[in-house]
């Protein structure tokens, strides 16, 4: 089976970025440094008309965990129609209820808009946070969600690789499994042959100095040394050297 390198991108940069290193799918996001979030809208239209990506947006309105108040869920809907109707290829989202379990109506509702497009539906690592697996891959695939992110429960795919390579045996013909944090040239192919999973998504990440960051007494640094004057951008020739290897 073919095998797929998902580059996770923070920009219209990112993307075009992994776009010249060879990529075909991305996830396009915001704010990284917070795990990801909702996209702009220009960011996907730059993304769609200047490459041939298939472009996976993520939904996601704040930082922390996956348990959304209704306002917040009422934003990531109107979110889901505009990114879909101006071109995504899927979306990447997640529910949660309080106590760990997958939010059946609110992922329902979002697999209904992202269909409507006909489009993919990414449950991301939200996944990571629930209790039970098991039970919920197969509500998943019971919902219609066609791929999950997952680092196998644990921080890094690779410490997660006995979880990814059980679910992939007990469901892999039912649903795309998407291994995801840490992964990197290194470890890749370890990853997957071990599994049998044939997707893996990196940020294929580099350093770039912004002087601005922190002056007189005032910071904006996200990064840790030694990178507190610097953000984080894909980096093409990582993304080469991954797809080349792939």
């Amino acid at each position: 089976m073919k095998k797929t390198l998902e580059i996770c991108c923070g920009s219209y940069e990112d993307a075009y970025n992994a776009y010249k290193g060879g990529a075909k799918r991305i996830e396009l996001n915001s704010a990284l440094h917070l795990g990801g979030l909702t996209p702009s809208l220009a960011t996907l239209l730059l993304t769609k008309e200047n490459t041939d990506l298939s472009v996976i947006s993520m939904v996601r309105p704040r930082g922390a965990g996956f348990n959304y108040t209704d306002a917040e869920f009422e934003v990531m809907k109107m979110d889901a129609e505009i990114l879909m109707k101006n071109g995504s290829d899927g979306l990447a989202f997640g529910f949660l209820t309080s106590d760990g379990e997958i939010d059946i109506e609110r992922t329902s509702e979002i697999v209904k808009i992202i269909k409507k497009y006909n489009g993919e539906a990414v449950f991301h690592r939200a996944f990571d946070c629930v209790k039970d697996p098991y039970k919920t891959i197969e509500k998943l695939i019971e919902i219609g969600i066609d791929r999950i992110l997952t680092s196998g429960l644990e921080p890094k795919a690779i410490e997660g690789k006995e979880v990814i390579k059980n679910l992939q045996e007990k469901y892999g013909d039912k649903i795309e499994l998407l291994a995801g944090s840490g992964v990197n040239i290194s470890n890749m192919d370890e990853i997957m042959n071990y599994t049998g999973i044939t997707q893996v998504h990196s940020s294929c990440k580099s350093w770039v100095e912004d002087k601005t960051t922190s002056n007189n007494h005032v910071s904006y640094s996200y990064a840790a040394s030694p990178n507190e004057m610097k953000f984080d951008m894909v980096s093409t020739d990582l993304v080469k050297e991954m797809v080349e290897k792939l």
